[in-house]
């Protein structure tokens, strides 16, 4: 493959070590040189995964796109991401990159050219040299926002997850993604997200929307979000932290909201809501996920709301395996057992947890409080 011809580091001020590189990178589809954005995560794991997101009009939104997938990241229970930016407003650029025939809506030649840049050349490059999950996003704004739908028209799209910022459509686009959408069996994130104020676009762009919403597929995963107060320019600094949001909720660790209104409403077990939640993380990103203590305590609490024992045992077993040296599941299988009535096998139990090292709201005290009050009831 063509190579770069120069590179050099860029320190950010989000953080001492991030991984922020630029590089010019000779396009043999395109027959130019272009000027590319990547961001590595800080401390990047061998045995990890990490999701890719291509980041068009990078001038605009590529310091936006990492400071938002980092802050997330780190508080918000998103998975790490590598970013990768295309610059395009030098000359105008992006104009000819995403030019489009005005009978048809398809791209022009120039902007074929560019879609093999990116599906051929940029995106092989680095999932050939880092360990990339399945899972990758395309974000873009205005024109770019409209070119990356052809990915939706190529086989099996591209891209897992879409977000398009305020897009300047295409002719017929507003009826050819919601078709396309319903055709493809693949999973699917669509995000639109536009300003309130009015544009010859708009009105095209709540059709596009209207009829997304009318598709019934599991497989497809739609948002739309129209921020009031925001105009065409400020939009682009709106969107993209909700877009993450509701791509990434999943990934989430469980809220108080999930609690009450799916936890406690679920007539499933207690413990097969986080199960499905683990398992879904799975399918839809193409990563493996550590159950975060958070989750656990969710769970835990649902199953004593809802009396729901028997999810103690699978609980129990779980958190012996992820906290290992830790109370936490051995204390749970202590409670399973109390519950079901074997109380000699509740105390061998606690004996054990209490033992091992103390974690979140479980300490020594409590552990030794349930053996003491299993031998005065049972005179062991």
């Amino acid at each position: 493959m063509q190579r770069l011809i120069t590179i050099f580091a860029l320190l950010m001020c989000l953080g001492i070590n991030a991984q922020v590189t630029q590089e010019i990178f000779e396009s043999f589809k395109l027959q130019e040189r272009r000027n590319v954005r990547y961001y590595f995560p800080e401390e990047m794991e061998d045995s990890k995964k990490y999701p890719l997101v291509v980041v068009l009009d990078a001038e605009y939104l590529f310091d936006q796109v990492v400071a938002t997938s980092k802050f997330y990241s780190q508080f918000h229970g998103m998975p790490e991401m590598i970013v990768v930016g295309i610059d395009q407003l030098e000359r105008s650029v992006r104009l000819d990159d995403c030019a489009f025939e005005e009978d048809s809506g398809l791209p022009s030649e120039k902007g074929k050219q560019f879609f093999e840049f990116l599906g051929m050349e940029i995106i092989p490059y680095i999932d050939l040299n880092y360990n990339t999950a399945p899972f990758k996003m395309i974000i873009g704004y205005d024109i770019t926002a409209n070119f990356q739908n052809y990915w939706l028209f190529k086989g099996n799209s591209l891209f897992n997850a879409y977000v398009s910022i305020s897009p300047t459509l295409a002719p017929e686009m507003e009826n050819r993604v919601p078709a396309r959408l319903a055709e493809l069996n693949q999973k699917l994130f669509y995000q639109l997200i536009v300003e309130d104020e009015k544009s010859r676009y708009i009105p095209r762009i709540k059709e596009m929307d209207k009829a997304i919403q009318a598709i019934n597929k599991e497989s497809l995963r739609y948002y739309f979000d129209e921020f009031e107060g925001a105009d065409h320019i400020s939009i682009a600094a709106y969107g993209i932290g909700r877009a993450f949001d509701n791509i990434f909720k999943m990934f989430q660790p469980i809220s108080p909201r999930e609690y009450r209104e799916d936890i406690l409403t679920s007539e499933e077990p207690v413990y097969q809501y986080l199960q499905n939640k683990y398992e879904s993380i799975q399918n839809l990103f193409g990563l493996t996920k550590r159950v975060e203590l958070n989750d656990v305590m969710a769970i835990y609490a649902g199953i004593r709301k809802k009396e729901d024992y028997d999810s103690l045992k699978p609980l129990a077993e779980l958190c012996k395996d992820e906290f290992e040296g830790t109370m936490l599941g051995f204390y749970f299988e202590g409670e399973y057992y109390e519950q079901m009535g074997d109380p000699k096998q509740a105390l061998k139990t606690f004996e054990k947890a209490f033992g091992m090292d103390e974690i979140d709201f479980l300490t020594k005290e409590m552990a030794l409080e349930k053996i003491d009050a299993l031998k005065a009831d049972f005179g062991f």
